[in-house]
């Protein structure tokens, strides 16, 4: 298949290359109208009890969703101020959509005790196109935004999904910029010619392309998070250049031994390129394990890295040949390091090669100083709690962050907190709206047209904090057999988080079973894929521990300009462990890659574990660091979900490109012996018919470093 696909790339480049640069063209010109589709809707989970209300409510409540705007900076009894906001209240009961706009001197509640602030809460029509809705909103937010004031902050509703889909678009382009030259200077270091260090980038602004073709191919089946632009063009970015600095790097090996251009181009993508397949492969089955959920929002996160996972894996093994056919002659072949030379074939690669001796020389010592380290950056992971957040997580620079923190300093707390919602049905006994009620300290209820009752209850602290996911509990429970649902926020997280604990055990039998599969497809060991989904528990759960250690319990936050929370967002552990498992099998398999050739070629298991890490250890310290780049610019947006995610990856990959790339698979590999490479006679003949293998020419000496 390989051979096949690398004789098409060299055969016609030029058509390729067109195609690709098709591909480029559509995913920068129609790709990024997914900037105009994204949602923030992130807990929704069709068939839970808190969406079987709200779609209650959505058919027989004719109110819709509201926008509110807070104005701050000076005295709200000055009569000129007074005059503006009676002018903007009465132009905006006007505007079509717009169902009520409460005065805010005559409502209670509305204006703050210490007479510097007041609030204007908007509430929308229901049952509105989404182009009448957005026009009401905009409407009323360029009117309220014309009263002369110190501090006027409008945001909610649809205006805050419009708010953090600029804020996300934003956020890209920055990470763009800031990444990409740097990743080019870091790979003309590797490299040593703008040539070479140039295909990288290629691949990569193909990927960047081919994440926005696909998100908005999605955005029109599903919903498409505001997270999907982060997380879909990071990944795509840092896998690009991965998969892209494999190939080069094996590409100028290749030229050491044949002046063919082309030739070189095939025995690349027989020997790297089958990497890079089962690297992509793998990390989308990693990735499958979103879809054995059924929120929309994870399974169009998996159906959506995965297939910028695929794009990046294709880029690599047919375009990137395409160019290496057409513009290689002009890449000089890899040079031996400064000294290697002299000391011969042996010397390069050798700070890695030393790490691998001494690993397997000593592999209990090893275990006994690592794995339990590893297990106590993870122990903080045991206590962790997911929520879906309020404007907090925003960067204070945003108009919905603006708007939390000002009626936080004007406002008891809880003002502006979405109440939970309860739907008590016109067939529930006598006395059921009043126990409802009875289990807050501030509520009301309205009569619906259907003849169910709609009690709000107003939870103390966050929308979502720890008394507002209770209150809804206990409505549960004090309901009986009494025709009552809850929804609102509260009970979408509640709801969220049942949900996971159902099907996580799913997911992570699914992702395990097909990453066991594939592993062995590509070693033909079964002992092999074991330790390495050991391995990789290990650095992941070290990850996400620090993670908590951070974002949930505060320490060191500052200094990545956020906060600690108390909580993670619902998004982060989920994406962190699909997509950081993904990348970790990613830099197994370029080790696994080098030490299944020389264990084939010599049949020596100690030699193989030694020059696999010897000749692999550079191109993974490099991946790592690549990527780790790529992931830091995107948390320099400072929304909160991001810089969890951000920071998560980046430690998952380090942790696992060093640790235990370079100490623990050696270390392991050596107690395993010669039977780490074994399986049973059935599976061994099963994978000599089925597996994938596309050796090296025997006839060639073997590359030497990376």
């Amino acid at each position: 298949m390989l051979a096949t696909i690398s004789r098409a790339a060299t055969r016609r480049p030029i058509t390729v290359m067109l195609v690709w640069l098709l591909m480029l063209l559509i995913g920068f010109g129609l790709g990024t109208g997914v900037f105009g589709r994204l949602v923030d809707s992130v807990p929704d989970v069709p068939g839970t009890e808190s969406e079987r209300a709200a779609a209650h409510l959505d058919r027989v409540d004719s109110s819709g969703e509201s926008i509110t705007a807070v104005i701050a900076g000076t005295s709200v009894s000055d009569p000129a101020l007074r005059s503006q906001v009676a002018g903007a209240v009465a132009d905006l009961r006007t505007v079509s959509g717009i169902a009520e706009v409460p005065d805010p001197y005559t409502t209670r509640g509305l204006t703050s005790e210490d007479g510097r602030a007041l609030v204007i809460p908007v509430t929308l029509k229901g049952d509105m196109k989404f182009r009448d809705e957005k026009k009401a909103v905009d409407t009323a937010a360029e009117r309220i935004k014309r009263i002369d004031a110190p501090d006027v902050h409008v945001s909610g509703g649809l205006l805050l999904g419009q708010q953090m889909s600029g804020r996300a678009q934003e956020d890209v382009q920055r990470a763009e910029l800031i990444s990409l030259p740097v990743v080019l200077a870091l790979l003309l270091v590797v490299f040593g010619g703008l040539r070479a260090a140039s295909l990288p980038l290629v691949i990569a602004i193909s990927g960047v392309a081919g994440a926005f073709l696909a998100l908005f191919a999605f955005s029109q089946f599903t919903d498409i998070s505001v997270y999907a632009i982060q997380i879909t063009t990071m990944l795509g970015l840092g896998l690009a250049i991965d998969y892209a600095l494999l190939m080069v790097v094996r590409f100028r090996e290749e030229r050491r031994h044949t002046d063919e251009v082309v030739e070189a181009v095939h025995r690349t993508v027989a020997g790297a390129g089958r990497t890079v397949l089962f690297s992509g492969l793998t990390v989308a089955v990693s990735l499958t394990g979103l879809l054995v959920f059924p929120s929309p929002f994870l399974r169009s996160m998996g159906l959506a890295v995965a297939a910028v996972v695929v794009v990046d894996m294709l880029a690599a093994i047919t375009l990137l040949p395409a160019l290496l056919a057409r513009f290689g002659a002009r890449i000089a072949p890899a040079r031996a390091r400064t000294g290697a030379a002299a000391a011969g074939p042996d010397a390069e690669g050798r700070v890695f090669a030393r790490l691998a001796r001494f690993a397997t020389r000593r592999p209990v010592v090893v275990l006994a100083a690592l794995v339990p380290a590893l297990i106590v950056l993870a122990l903080p992971a045991v206590g962790m709690r997911i929520s879906i957040g309020d404007a907090k997580q925003l960067p204070a620079s945003t108009e919905a962050r603006q708007l939390y923190d000002t009626l936080g300093a004007h406002f008891p707390p809880g003002t502006g907190v979405s109440p939970v919602s309860v739907v008590v049905g016109s067939g529930a006994g006598e006395g059921t709206v009043d126990r409802v009620r009875a289990l807050a300290g501030t509520s009301d209820a309205r009569a619906l047209p259907d003849g169910s009752t709609l009690v709000h209850l107003q939870p103390t602290g966050s929308v979502d904090g720890k008394a507002a996911t209770d209150l809804v509990e206990r409505v549960r429970q004090v309901r009986g057999d009494e025709p009552v649902e809850v929804t609102g926020v509260a009970a979408r997280l509640v709801d969220f988080r049942a949900m996971l604990a159902d099907r996580a055990p799913w997911a992570a039998v699914t992702v395990l079973v097909g990453i066991f599969v594939l592993l062995f497809a590509f070693t033909g060991s079964v002992l092999i894929p074991l330790r390495t989904i050991a391995t990789t528990l290990l650095s992941l759960g070290a990850a996400l521990g620090a993670v908590v250690w951070v974002f949930q319990d505060g320490h060191l936050a500052g200094a990545l300009g956020a906060e600690g929370l108390g909580s993670l967002s619902l998004t982060a552990p989920p994406l962190i462990i699909a997509i950081a498992f993904g990348l970790a099998m990613d830099y197994e398999l370029f080790i696994l890659a080098r030490m299944r050739e020389t264990w084939l070629r010599t049949g020596d298991h100690q030699e193989a574990v030694v020059t696999g890490l010897r000749r692999s250890g550079r191109v993974v310290s490099c991946a790592a660091l690549l990527l780790a780049i790529v992931f830091g610019a995107f948390m320099t947006g400072g929304f909160s979900p991001i810089l969890q995610i951000g920071l998560g990856l980046t430690l998952a990959v380090l942790i696992d490109a060093t640790v235990v790339r370079m100490l623990l698979v050696p270390a392991t590999m050596a107690l395993l012996g010669k039977r780490a490479w074994w399986a049973p006679g059935a599976l061994r003949r099963a994978h000599d018919r089925l597996g994938v293998s596309e050796e090296e020419p025997a006839d060639r000496p073997q590359p030497v470093g990376v």
